[in-house]
Formats: C-alpha cells, sequence, structure tokens
C-alpha cells in the first residue's frame, strides 16, 4: 500500500504491518475523543515514525496514487479531526 505523509511524502508499506498500525490509531482517536493533546501529539508522532521506519520512501518524483493519506505531525486535533473516517486514520 503506498501512504503519504502530508508535507513529507510516500511511501511504500506492507499490509501486514497495519495490524500494528492499527492499535496506535485507536489509541489515537481514544485521545481525541478524550480531548488528550499531550497523548494525541505523542501517538501521533509514533503513529508516523511507524510509518516511516516499516515503509520504503518513494523517490521524490514518484506520482503514485495514495491509498491512504496521513496528517503531517505538526497536524492539529482539529485537523486530523476532519480527516477521520469511521475506522479512524487507519481503515480495519
Amino acid at each position: 500500500m503506498i501512504v503519504r505523509i502530508m508535507g513529507e511524502g510516500q511511501v511504500k508499506l506492507d499490509d501486514a504491518h497495519f495490524t500494528e498500525l492499527n492499535k496506535l490509531d485507536d489509541e489515537l482517536l481514544r485521545e481525541m475523543e478524550g480531548g488528550d493533546e499531550e497523548g494525541f501529539r505523542r501517538t501521533l508522532g509514533a503513529l508516523l515514525d511507524a510509518v516511516r521506519g516499516l515503509g520504503t520512501p518513494l523517490p521524490d518524483d514518484s506520482l503514485e496514487p495514495s491509498e491512504l493519506i496521513l496528517p503531517s505531525p505538526d497536524a492539529s486535533l482539529a485537523e486530523v479531526r476532519e480527516m477521520l473516517n469511521d475506522d479512524g486514520l487507519i481503515p480495519g
């Protein structure tokens, strides 16, 4: 799957990693619902770090369609809330 981190670029990520990423996504959703800004910041950072660490960066000039778009590390709680679907940021 191709994942875009807004403002950074794209990474190719094996579907096998989504169980791990969904745990972080669920935690992020709970923190957002509870208004826990500090927890939200920490977990968003951990989620993006996991995507970067588990994925393979695509070249900057690559124009692959992104199947998943994640917020930038400095996105606000309100901005991320607008990106959510029923499952959080990551489907499943």
